[in-house]
C-alpha cells in the first residue's frame, strides 16, 4: 500500500498565489524524487475548535489560512530515500518558503484503510 507524508501549516492569506505556485513547483520536486501523488489544500471551511483545531495546531495569526498537503510515495523506502535525498539538497534546505515553515508540522503514516 502507498505510504503518505502529511503536512500542515499556517500561510499568510495575501501569499496564496505565491504559495501555489510554490507548491506547484514543490510537486515537480516530489515526483522527481519517487512521489506518485502530490495533493496541496487551501483551508476553506475549517472549524475553529474550543480545545484544538488546525488553527491551533500551527499557531495561526488572524491573517493566516491553514493548509493541509500530502505526498504519496509507493512505499516507506521511497519516502525515506527522498527525504534523505533532501537533506544533502542545499538548495531544498535554503529555500524561501512564503509562510513560516517553523509552525509547520508532517509526519509518515501508514495507510490502514483505502476504500
Amino acid at each position: 500500500m502507498p505510504y503518505i507524508e502529511g503536512f500542515v501549516a499556517a500561510v499568510p492569506t495575501a501569499n496564496k498565489d505565491d504559495y501555489v505556485e510554490h507548491a506547484r513547483e514543490g510537486s515537480k520536486y516530489f515526483k522527481d524524487l519517487g512521489a506518485t501523488r502530490v495533493i496541496e489544500c487551501w483551508g476553506d471551511d475549517v472549524p475553529k475548535g474550543e480545545v484544538t483545531d488546525f488553527y491551533k495546531a500551527v499557531q495561526a495569526k488572524d491573517d493566516e489560512t491553514p493548509i493541509f498537503s500530502w505526498i504519496e510515495y509507493p512505499d516507506k523506502a521511497t519516502r525515506d530515500a527522498a527525504n534523505e535525498r533532501m537533506s544533502q539538497d542545499s538548495e531544498m534546505m535554503n529555500m524561501e518558503m512564503p509562510f513560516d515553515g517553523s509552525r509547520m508540522f508532517w509526519g509518515g503514516f501508514e495507510q490502514v484503510v483505502n476504500d
